[in-house]
């Protein structure tokens, strides 16, 4: 059945967006991840102009993310303080990064910059949690050596930082300035790219703020919903680049995946759980990176005044 999608100006299949609705809401449940890294590039893939998919994604990631936050709030898995911390950092991230973002469309450089910042990215962040996630993997089949436990817990230069806050969810007392400085790459990053920033904010949660793996889930769904939130409302006033018809069909498929993503991700591994994520975005840097590096079969396309 297809649909004709106002904004973006093509027409696709109703039940192929509700599939991939549903599948970035199963990874929303599993990883606390809003989704928006694999969802915006399979968007290219199907022929969503890239200004479109970057705001209409951030749109359909706050109704996943919110579905999957309720289930963690319900668990009492969300660390409400060190979430708002997160959240105020965001909000300035991305009122910054729609400013950029703003500026390059004007100059019709808009879908190289959300390509090459896909690439570059998924491509580090990937690689590093591959690795690390395997590391950890390998340990916990062995017997911990003595002293591994107090090892873990030795203190880093994030705890010599002033401004310290007490963060009772998660167990920590640390400065605000490493959770505000995430919040505002994961708020400049939601505006560029039209994602969550889980990909980034969960690796940060777990090996630079040093919280617990069962908190970083649902806090990072929690900041996530405001920031997209703030993002699409952003896009839509200064852009005019979300489109409704798309993001509702986005919306029914990942409300339903991210119910089934919580119920799936509580029966794996915390390891498992990281390094399925960073087979994932491996596979979708390496798609890209493809398609920025292979001939096209269109050598030319048409766009508007200020396009290409």
């Amino acid at each position: 059945m297809m649909i004709y999608l106002p904004i973006a100006e093509v027409s696709v299949n109703a039940f192929l967006l509700l599939g991939l609705g549903g599948l970035v809401g199963v990874l929303s449940g599993m990883f606390g991840v809003g989704g928006g890294f694999l969802m915006t590039p399979l968007l290219f893939f199907i022929g969503i102009p890239p200004a479109v998919a970057v705001a209409t994604e951030a749109n359909q990631i706050v109704a996943s993310s919110f579905s999957g936050a309720l289930a963690h709030f319900r668990r009492k898995t969300v660390d409400l303080r060190m979430g708002l911390v997160l959240l105020a950092g965001g909000l300035v991230g991305a009122a910054l990064g729609i400013w950029i973002f703003n500026i390059l469309k004007a100059q019709g450089q808009v879908d190289l910059l959300v390509r090459l910042s896909y690439v570059v990215f998924l491509g580090v962040v990937g690689a590093l949690m591959f690795v690390e996630s395997l590391r950890a993997l390998l340990r916990s089949r062995r017997p911990p050596a003595p002293g591994a436990a107090a090892r873990r817990r030795q203190r880093g230069w994030v705890h010599t930082l002033p401004f310290k806050m007490r963060f009772r969810t998660s167990g920590l007392y640390i400065s605000v300035i490493p959770p505000v400085l995430v919040g505002v790459a994961v708020g400049i990053l939601a505006a560029i790219m039209g994602v969550g920033g889980g990909f980034i904010m969960v690796p940060a949660m777990i090996y630079l703020l040093g919280m617990p793996t069962k908190v970083v889930v649902g806090t990072s769904l929690f900041q996530i919903i405001f920031v997209t939130a703030f993002t699409t409302l952003l896009h839509a006033t200064t852009n005019f680049t979300v489109d409704m018809v798309l993001a509702v069909l986005l919306l029914v498929g990942g409300v339903i995946g991210a119910q089934i993503g919580t119920q799936i991700g509580t029966r794996l591994k915390a390891e498992q759980l990281r390094i399925l994520l960073a087979i994932m975005v491996l596979a979708v840097c390496g798609r890209l990176a493809a398609d920025l590096l292979l001939q096209p079969a269109e050598l030319y396309s048409l766009g508007d005044s200020g396009g290409h």
